[in-house]
């Protein structure tokens, strides 16, 4: 490969950049030797010059091929360097959202300053098992891959943890721990695991704290191993501690603290045990407030130590040790606030003032003298030859030595804490192996370096040396093994550094050197480094402008160290007069801490010698010297450090690098700079340098081939793909040395994989152009045709339109001349006969207007004086006006505000639809009685119309008279004149008369006046009121019709509610029978160990013949199960309910305790439940009530008298509120308190609807006091079967006891006294020296004690009901007699009279009884209304009763007349044979009788004896495979049913419960035996339910007898009720459902991830990546490859085996269904942790896979068994690989699409998404934040990955068989002989 070929124009490589560290660019020409400047373009399109240095002629390297970008690996990509590991890390933790990447054998981890969750117990099982490469990076991987060593090596592993502050080394060893606890376990009872995990807090708060660079820094280095058993069960673990940072006691840098203990402690300063520190808050301390930084954001310290103390109790530090510690440590925080003074005369004197309170404190918190502290603390002793002077100190000398002394003070209580977390965790056993993790700090360089970096960076120095030696021995032996040429590797040798570190003479030896010498001082210290290694080693330097500091060329950077400080922290000085004194002390623990024994300082105790401090003296004693006191801290460190190598030589490593991505501790941002100093600090650039120096990139012969087979030619695929490969790679480059083949792998150089692809992504964009070309011009000549077909089409019609628009043309030309003419001669004449009009029009007007001008003058003169009357008489009405119209306005505005007062309390009655009903109604009668007064007034103006009437004839009959009169006067005027007088008294008389008309026609005509405008009022009302009837209608049809909808919206909400609740119910039932069938489970589990734990037992016996057992450990013959019944009493019920308990032979209390506790706090949860519930509906009901009297008194107080209609209205208000409280009344009271018989009859919808709510509350109750008290009965029959070994028979003995006792008081004492009786002697602890079954027994004593508490509780409660109980039983004797008396009476009466007699007393004796309870529950109605439900309940148990009784009755009477039938054939037999002449004396010779054909009951009879031999045949002897292939299906389950009907024909009921408790036993026993073996578990599943169905069909019930022949409803059992036998068979067909689950499971584990997701069934459509280093050797290899067909084979394989046993067909798709969800679940978790799998070709693999077994279930005619759906979240993440997902639409659709996965499953996939060729492109993160912002509001689970081991809840729907049990015949090849068909 020529450098000119692969630098070439567009080719991108990396430039360095000063922020970025590297930039991409391109190149804009191609290359060429000689040329001194690359032309490129950056990016950010920008073009620069990159100038090629002429020296070394060294080019930019390249980058990588987009599709190798992201790799799991680092050894992977094709460019191996700097800047390809820089971008690999950043996409995947910036784009990808990954933190773990592999960089051959290390795993580099970046802290994401996030909590992620991947560290749950889904992804441990689901790493756990898996080779390291085939999962994606992770911790656990790390520590699965050394679990699996140790356990096939056989070789103590280890896993060193490194980085720097806040990398997350302590994080990263924590979760590995975690790993070895979860998935090893404890071997003991003891819980190791939990220790180990326990004592992180403790470390973690005595040793960390908060820096700037993290919150929980560890400021010491740990070694844990954790000790394995010979089964790799944790036994213990051990811890060793380098170097605790000491300085940070009394010393913290700005926005830094102290140790979290001390912080915790302030912030407990208020508990009680806590008020003797006489602590404050931190701030007030000097040692916790140095760095102005005492809180940590979102950490609570006094909850941090409620964790602390947990952990130290778990661990074995008891709470006067914790007080202890504490005191300690609050004396610490006392002493740094001391306060030394300097004496103003004598500046070498100080003194401590007198009563310093916090001194004061100090000595009592210590128990030490205060005046000896007070001095020594001021003071030293100087001892010389002769004499003895006491020196004083100055002010700095004393605060150092006060601060030495916290220091050493702190270091040795955080010694004693590790020394006993060690004695806590040590071993129990012996151990077999260990696995050690070390957290250590990382490479460390600051502005200022002093002692403690030099230490850091010297066990780095170490580390490292280790590192590359491990790394470049696994290079050589790969190479080795696959027998290729490999020559030395060069790589960086750190000993020189190291040697000049430790060597002789070397800065540790001067440095210990110089702390011997008298005045040694860090200045001559320097000087001496400068003579000995200064122009004499290349690593050494000396700063230009400093005289007391050295650099040292570490291997990943020179560090610049300050020499102040080194003696002094390297001697680590504390006064032995200080000493002295805490010696003295009072506390226990104090003096503890500095005994002369120095114990806990050996490092194989678990405490490092490194925290050691030397304790000054003035002068040697005369004995001879500790040497412990002599070892300096350096001198110390690097034995400790030397041991440590030693420790890890002897392991296999394993490495982690924790990367701190930047200072901010901002989540998920990258900082390369701060990457790149730790990649090259932590060593993974000299891996990646070591691996690029060899072949860094490997390929096996067939992904080789799979990759680049587009590569060759059909002539060069040859059968031998290795020699295919061998022959393309000659051709494909040519220099031999870019390439090696081994054995098994195909092994490339640096940069030969990218240009393999760049090769490949050539040929197939070749490929791709001729495809697009090809296409392109096929879509061409299409689309040409079409065109010219269509111009065509066009040309013809264009031409027929153009000759059709002509030829109209000729015809409009034609047209238009004829019209023109007509219309020019139109216009001639209206021209003329305009003009004419218009001359005549304007001489009338000129006339008109002239004789309008002179009207108008004379007009205006009249209209003027007008104008001046008007105007004079409108400025007067103005004024009237105004003050007319203020008036009004007032009037108005005063109104208004009536009005809408009125208006507002009207809307508040009308908010109702009964007001626009009532509305209507008062509407409709005040328009009757409008109508009604119209009428009156009608009939009273006809009457005074009759009366007007009546005076005009009147009147003029008066006038007529008066006519005639004076017609007659006239005539006789004569008389009339001499009458003058009587004549005017006549016109007087006519004079009144005429004004009496006058007034009575003025009256007339009011009158009609006013019944005019009556009439016309009386009009508009009517009107108005029909309007308003018209509208009031309106409304009510439009209420109708909105309560019509409203009634439909209700019905259709409470359909979908109703379905809705229906669905909820269904998902309850099927979570509670997961939850009873899990419980099941789980009790499986348990019984198993507790048999394994027997076997081991009797093991132990028979390997110690000096331990004998005792009989509660004799394994007795008789069955496991022995249903029985208990009577328990129940309040309020006259009946004894019968419980069914199942009896154990042994021991298992202590194993059941769990479920017991669980179905109590279930039972407990129920109850509480129902109280909640009962009481929300009370306080709904109340909340009813109260807001209907609220209403009403709203409206009382809104009510009005004003209007009519107003009162009638509120009448109809209140009648209708008053009808509907009645009838609320009327319900309520029915179904309360309240109620009448008649509305709680029986039948009645009330007394429905109690019953049923009752019903179901007792059926619940009922069901958890079953399990209860099955629970309790299992705890006695325990307790029973340890104090003897008897027969089944002796247990029923007990259990009639048991019946007789007449209260719970008297089992209760019954209790306590067998169990004191049983209680084993204490010799029970000789048993075995393990102590199991003393921990056993322990237990059982446990669930005892419980039981027994639980019983006292309960104790006095049972006697309160039993005085009650008693009462009612002293009645109901009474009751009894007069019974019998009336009884006795009846029997002397006639048959006739009998019935009449006895319901004539029944009668009597209920109202009698009524009488009394009403008047005994007269003052209180609730327990008058309960009285009436307990006599209803009473009534329908005793019509149960009733009817149970004439069931039996029929039965008797079947049973009777067969008998009978079979005697009169006996007798008939009996006469016919013998002939009366027989009957004589006669000698009797034999005579031949033929034996009539037998008619068979469909029964086996067997003798007793023959149990066992048919348990022993028929299941435990059995092979399933003869049976299935060619006998019926079941047929073992049809012979029990056989053998089972002839006892119950016989009645024989020892018999019953032997054979059925023996057959339990035998499947159990079968399937323990052959637990792994697919046939027999599905053979005895079949038969089991098959017996199941059996049990039903003939158990005589109608609901099972529905599908029976008359034959069969013959064989039905007769004497027994097996109803709670069904019930244990059912309970044992799940567990044998749960086996079968399991086993499949088993089989189909390790075929899945092989068969659905690696193996390509389309060959061809993706092509392997390169895997790097991690698909190495060291991990196991798999023992063959799955494909599809082997998974569809499988499933072939159990549907067929399931087919042969006759297993019913909805059992059969329960199973497929947990099949199916089992391949899908094990398949997406490992597409989820698989980034190689996401890509688009392995979607299009998953789809068509999916679509097979698809296919598979249709052959087999299973799509309704719900399997596919289980295959959803597969099939929706696979088309999530292979969707687009770059626009907004794009994110719609896939947030529609992927219903059936969560949220964090969606995005998983899109970040792992990975492009396999150069066509397809990645998610943009935008895209994916997208998507999440969609799905926020969805409400699904956050767990990313799916249960694989859910098992959904079984049913066995019931299956009625059609075979006629006396046609069965039983084969003679199953050994059946003994059983005789009946």
């Amino acid at each position: 490969m020529d450098l000119d070929f692969v630098y070439v124009k567009f080719a991108r490589v990396w430039i360095p950049d000063s922020v970025d560290v590297w930039k991409s660019a391109e190149l804009l020409k191609d290359y060429k030797p000689g040329d001194t400047v690359l032309h490129l373009k950056s990016e950010d399109d920008q073009e620069t010059q990159y100038r090629i240095d002429p020296k070394t002629q060294e080019l930019p390297p390249l980058r990588n091929p987009d599709i190798l970008v992201g790799e799991n690996d680092l050894t992977a990509l094709s460019y191996l360097h700097e800047p390809a590991v820089l971008h690999n890390l950043k996409v995947r933790f910036m784009d990808s959202k990954l933190i773990y990447t592999y960089c051959g054998i290390v795993l580099v981890a970046i802290n994401p300053y996030e909590q992620l969750p991947i560290y749950g117990e889904d992804i441990i099982n689901a790493y756990s098992g898996q080779n390291m490469g085939d999962m994606d990076p992770h911790i656990f991987a790390v520590a699965e891959e050394a679990y699996k060593q140790m356990a096939r090596d056989e070789r103590n592993q280890s896993i060193i943890v490194s980085g720097e502050s806040g990398a997350g080394k302590t994080v990263s060893a924590k979760y590995a721990m975690r790993y070895f606890a979860t998935v090893s376990g404890s071997a003991s009872e003891a819980n190791v695991e939990e220790k180990v995990l326990a004592s992180n807090p403790i470390m973690e708060s005595i040793g960390n704290a908060k820096t700037t660079r993290n919150d929980n820094s560890s400021r010491f280095g740990k070694y844990i191993e954790i000790g394995f058993d010979k089964k790799y069960r944790i036994t213990g673990a051990n811890m060793r501690t380098y170097l605790l940072e000491k300085s940070r006691v009394v010393f913290q840098a700005e926005d830094e603290r102290n140790y979290h203990i001390l912080y915790q402690l302030c912030a407990s300063k208020h508990l009680p045990e806590f008020k003797e520190l006489r602590l404050s808050h931190a701030q007030n301390f000097n040692y916790t407030n140095l760095g102005g930084s005492p809180v940590i954001e979102g950490i609570d310290d006094a909850k941090e130590m409620m964790n602390t103390r947990q952990a130290c109790t778990l661990l074995g530090i008891n709470e006067s040790y914790q007080m202890g510690i504490f005191h300690i440590l609050a004396a610490i925080l006392h002493l740094g606030n001391v306060t030394i003074k300097a004496n103003d005369r004598d500046a070498e004197n100080c003194f401590i003032p007198p009563n310093m309170e916090h001194l004061i404190i100090f000595c009592d918190l210590l128990g030490v003298d205060y005046e000896q502290m007070a001095h020594w603390l001021c003071h030293r002793k100087i001892i010389t030859g002769s004499e003895t002077y006491i020196k004083p100190m100055p002010k700095f000398q004393a605060l150092n030595a006060r601060d030495a002394l916290a220091k050493h003070i702190y270091a040795s209580l955080f010694n004693w804490i590790v020394h006993h977390v060690n004695r806590a965790l040590r071993a129990s056993v012996k151990q077999h192996s260990f696995i050690g993790v070390l957290d250590i700090y990382g490479f460390e360089t600051f502005e200022i370096n002093s002692f403690e970096q030099f230490c850091i960076n010297y066990a780095n120095e170490k580390l490292q040396q280790q590192f590359n030696m491990h790394v470049f021995k696994l290079e050589q032996e790969e190479y080795m093994k696959e027998q290729i040429p490999w020559t030395l590797i060069d790589f960086y040798d750190n000993q020189p550094c190291i040697n000049l570190i430790e060597a002789k003479l070397g800065i540790l030896d001067l440095l210990d050197e110089e702390c011997k010498m008298p005045k040694g001082s860090d200045d001559t210290w320097a000087q001496k480094l400068y003579n000995t290694h200064l122009n004499k080693s290349a690593l050494f330097h000396k700063p230009r402008m400093s005289n007391r500091a050295f650099i040292i060329q570490h291997f990943a950077d020179q560090v610049e160290y300050q020499c102040e400080g080194f003696l002094e922290k390297n001697k680590d000085t504390v006064y032995e007069e200080q000493i002295t004194v805490l010696k003295a002390s009072k506390l226990s623990l104090l003096a503890e801490l500095f005994q002369e024994e120095k114990q806990v300082s050996s490092p194989t105790e678990g405490r490092p010698p490194v925290a050691r401090a030397t304790v000054k003296s003035a002068k040697p004693r005369a004995l001879q010297p500790s040497k412990e006191h002599k070892k300096s801290v350096g001198h110390q460190f690097r034995n400790s450090l030397h041991l440590l190598m030693e420790t890890l030589n002897a392991t296999t490593p394993h490495y982690v690098r924790c990367i701190k991505p930047n200072d901010d501790k901002f989540a998920f941002t990258f900082d390369p700079k701060r990457a790149v100093q730790q990649l090259r600090a932590c060593g993974v650039l000299e891996t990646i340098r070591i691996s690029a120096a060899g072949f860094p990139s490997r390929w096996t012969y067939q992904e080789f081939f799979n990759r680049y087979r587009v590569l060759m030619k059909q002539k060069d695929v040859l059968s031998d793909k290795k020699l295919t490969c061998k022959n393309v790679l000659e051709k494909l480059i040519k220099d031999q040395d870019k390439y090696q083949f081994g054995k098994t792998k195909i092994f490339f150089r640096a940069g030969q994989v990218a240009y393999l692809e760049k090769l490949r992504a050539d040929k197939l964009r070749v490929a791709c152009i001729r495809i697009q070309k090809t296409i392109r011009s096929w879509l061409q000549r299409k689309k040409y045709l079409r065109m010219r077909s269509a111009a065509i089409t066009i040309q013809r019609y264009v031409r027929g339109y153009q000759a059709r628009c002509y030829a109209q043309f000729l015809r409009r030309t034609r047209a238009a001349v004829l019209i023109q003419k007509y219309q020019r001669m139109y216009a001639a004449r209206q021209k003329f006969l305009r003009i004419r009009s218009a001359t005549i029009v304007i001489q009338s007007f000129v006339r008109g207007f002239r004789g309008r001008q002179q009207y108008k003058a004379i007009l205006r003169e009249q209209k003027a004086i007008i104008l001046q009357k008007h105007l004079r008489g409108w400025i007067a009405r103005r004024k009237y006006s105004r003050t007319h119209h203020a008036i009004v306005y007032l009037q108005c505005c005063y109104r208004r505000m009536m009005a809408k007062r009125e208006l507002k309390k009207l809307k508040i009655e009308a908010r109702s639809v009964e007001h626009y009903k009532t509305l209507n109604i008062g509407m409709e009668n005040k328009i009757v009685q409008l109508q009604c007064k119209v009428n009156d007034q009608t009939k009273e103006m006809k009457s005074l119309l009759e009366k007007l009437v009546s005076l005009e004839t009147t009147y003029t009959n008066e006038t007529e008279k008066l006519r005639a009169e004076v017609d007659r006067l006239r005539i006789n005027e004569g008389s009339i004149k001499l009458s003058s007088n009587k004549i005017t008294c006549l016109m007087e008389e006519i004079a009144i008369l005429r004004k009496e008309l006058e007034e009575t026609q003025a009256q007339k005509k009011r009158l009609e006046e006013s019944a005019d405008k009556y009439k016309e009022e009386t009009d508009l009302v009517v009107f108005q009121l029909k309007e308003q009837n018209a509208l009031l209608k309106n409304e009510k049809e439009d209420l109708n019709r909105r309560i019509q909808e409203q009634a439909k919206e209700i019905t259709e909400s409470m359909e979908r509610k109703n379905e809705e609740e229906t669905k909820q119910l269904q998902i309850d039932l099927n979570d509670e029978r997961s939850r009873y069938q899990s419980l099941l489970n789980e009790f499986c589990r348990l019984e198993e160990r507790y048999d394994n734990l027997k076997e081991e037992m009797s093991l132990v016996s028979i390997t110690k013949p000096g331990h004998r057992r005792t009989d509660s450990t004799h394994s007795s013959n008789e069955s496991e199960y022995t249903y029985n019944s208990l009577l328990s009493s129940e309040p309020g019920e006259s009946e004894d309910v019968t419980r069914r308990t199942e009896e154990f032979p042994e021991q298992k209390g202590a194993l059941d305790m769990s479920l017991f506790l669980k179905l109590q706090k279930r039972v407990t949860e129920l109850e509480q439940e129902k109280q909640a519930l009962q009481e929300e509906l009370d306080g709904k009901e109340e909340q009813a009530l109260r807001s209907k009297k609220e209403a009403e008194e709203q409206q009382l107080k809104a009510r009005g008298a004003e209007l009519e209609y107003e009162s009638l209205k509120r009448q109809e208000l209140e009648s209708e509120n008053k009808k509907l409280k009645n009838e609320l009344n009327e319900l309520h009271r029915a179904l309360t308190d309240k109620g009448t018989p008649q509305a709680t009859a029986p039948g009645s919808p009330a007394y429905k609807v109690l019953l049923d709510h009752l019903n179901a509350a007792t059926e619940e109750l009922e069901v958890r006091k079953e399990e209860v008290l099955i629970l309790r009965s299992q705890l006695v029959s325990q307790k029973e079967a340890m104090a003897c070994k008897e027969t089944m028979t002796e247990p029923m003995v007990l259990l009639e006891d048991v019946r007789k006792m007449k209260d719970q008081g008297e089992i209760t004492q019954a209790f306590l006294g067998l169990k004191e009786t049983n209680r084993p002697s204490q010799d029970c602890q000789l048993l075995n020296e393990d102590g199991e079954l003393w921990m056993a027994y322990e237990g059982l004593k446990e669930a005892n004690r419980l039981l027994e508490s639980q019983l006292q509780g309960q104790k006095k409660v049972y006697e309160n009901e039993l005085e009650i109980l008693r009462g009612e039983v002293q009645n109901l004797k009474e009751e009894i007699n007069r019974q019998q008396q009336l009884l006795a009476q009846n029997l002397q009466l006639p048959p006739e009279a009998r019935i009449e007699a006895s319901l004539q007393h029944e009668i009597t004796r209920l109202t009698n009884e009524n009488l009394y309870y009403e008047e005994l529950y007269a003052d209180d109605p609730m327990k008058y209304q309960f009285y009436r439900i307990s006599l209803y309940k009473r009534i329908i148990d005793l019509m149960e009763q009733l009817e149970k009784q004439d069931k039996t009755v029929r039965k008797l009477k079947k049973q009777l007349k067969v008998f009978a039938k079979k005697i009169g054939e006996l007798e008939v037999g009996q006469t016919e044979n013998v002939s009366p002449a027989q009957l004589t004396d006669e000698p009797i010779r034999p005579v031949n009788i033929p034996r009539k054909e037998k008619d068979f009951q469909g029964m086996l009879e067997y003798k007793k004896d023959d149990e066992l031999k048919l348990i022993k045949n028929l299941i435990l002897e059995l092979k399933p495979r003869g049976v299935a292939v060619n006998l019926i299906p079941g047929l073992p389950a049809y012979i029990l049913f056989m053998c089972v009907r002839h006892a119950d024909y016989i009645n024989d009921d020892q018999r019953v419960r032997s054979l059925l408790t023996s057959t339990i036993n035998g499947i159990k026993k079968i399937l323990k035996k052959r637990s792994d073996d697919f046939e027999i578990v599905s053979f005895w599943l079949s038969n089991t339910c098959r017996f199941l169905h059996c049990l039903k069909q003939y158990s005589g019930e109608e609901a099972f007898m529905k599908h029976n022949t008359p034959r069969q409803n013959d064989h039905c059992l007769r004497n027994f009720d097996l109803a709670e036998y069904r019930q244990v068979i059912s309970d044992l067909a799940i567990q044998i459902y749960q086996q079968l689950t399991k086993v499949m499971e088993n089989v189909l584990q390790p075929m899945i991830v092989s068969g659905m997701l690696e193996h390509e069934t389309i060959q061809g459509v993706s092509g392997l990546k390169p895997t790097g280093l991690r698909k190495r050797t060291s991990s196991v290899a798999d023992e063959g490859t799955y494909t599809l067909d082997s998974i569809v084979r499988q499933l072939n394989n159990f549907h067929s085996t399931m087919c042969q046993h006759g297993m019913d067909p909805e059992l059969i798709k329960q199973i497929v269904k947990q099949m199916f969800y089992i391949i899908g679940s094990v398949t997406l978790n490992n597409l989820l942790l698989r980034k190689d799998m996401c890509s688009w070709s392995k979607g299009m693999q998953i789809r068509y896979n999916v679509s097979q077994l698809e296919e598979w279930l249709r052959d087999k005619n299973l799509q309704t068994s719900g399997a596919k759906e289980t295959l959803e979240p597969l099939i929706q993440a696979a088309q999530l690989l292979q969707v687009k997902k770059k626009t907004d639409e794009d994110a719609e659709a896939i947030c529609s699409m992927c219903s059936a996965l969560t949220t964090a499953q969606i995005v998983k996939v899109l970040n792992l998404y990975t492009p396999v060729n150069e066509f397809e492109e990645r998610v943009t993160a935008s895209f994916i934040r997208t998507i999440q912002v969609r799905l926020q509001n969805r409400k699904d689970s956050p767990q990313l990955l799916m249960d694989a081991k859910h098992i959904f809840p079984v049913t066995f729907p019931f299956n009625p068989s059609s075979l006629a049990l006396e046609s069965i015949q039983i084969p003679s090849s199953m050994n059946l002989g003994f059983l005789l068909r009946v």
